[in-house]
């Protein structure tokens, strides 16, 4: 099966197929950050959690054990965090329709050519680029009252207390670094220059199909 692809362009959809995957469930899986509260482990990413206090009989603090998200974008504990989320979420989903489109590249003909490839591996790198931006904006909400309760009341923007990153935070960044650097340069070979043949061919069938229109219209 003919396809859009060189050998490096193959690998480089393959390769964009991962790092969009991994960065992609690294942002919904609630893992960025790990602490505990009333002696049960919590874990939070920019818009989930998993284990939260309620107030249970007699006025005490309960854990209920269970992941979710936040109730609404506003209920996200920080500004820095909302914008992470937007951030973050835009880089996710660029990568994404790359990938597709890569992927989509190993079986059509001439769907990706080397200037589309060439634009397609700088979409990539924007991509990588906002998750990177999302990831350092992270630390930076790390002084709400919500994560300096789970991290000994003693973290700060860029001071993790008690607390640890957790391996998605890792996933995030590890994905839209290669996304930006190897990505990036692996598109360049990517796609195939269009053949002279190939492009006579198309001229000519453009060409034939006008004169048709024009000499339809023409007639009375």
């Amino acid at each position: 099966m003919r396809n859009s692809l060189t050998m490096v362009g193959t690998f480089w959809a393959f390769l964009s197929l991962v790092t969009a995957v991994a960065s992609s469930t690294s942002y919904f899986l609630p893992y960025w950050l790990f602490g505990s509260q009333l002696g049960k482990p919590v874990s939070f990413s920019t818009f989930r959690r998993c284990n939260y206090p309620v107030r249970g009989d007699g006025h005490n603090l309960i854990m209920v054990e269970e992941c979710g998200r936040y109730a609404s974008f506003t209920a996200i504990p920080s500004l820095a965090w909302q914008m992470c989320t937007v951030v973050t979420g835009a880089g996710c989903a660029l990568l994404l329709l790359v990938a597709l489109a890569a992927v989509l590249g190993c079986c059509m003909e001439e769907l990706i050519s080397r200037m589309m490839g060439r634009c397609m591996g700088a979409a990539q790198f924007v991509g990588g680029l906002l998750i990177s931006a999302g990831c350092a904006l992270y630390p930076l909400g790390w002084n709400s009252p919500e994560v300096m309760q789970t991290c000994g009341n003693v973290s700060n923007q860029f001071q993790l207390g008690t607390c640890r990153l957790g391996w998605a935070y890792y996933c995030a960044g590890g994905g839209a670094a290669a996304a930006m650097l190897i990505c990036t340069w692996l598109s360049c070979f990517a796609g195939r220059n269009p053949k002279p043949v190939m492009l006579v061919e198309n001229i000519m069938r453009n060409t034939n199909s006008y004169a048709m229109e024009l000499d339809h219209c023409l007639k009375p």
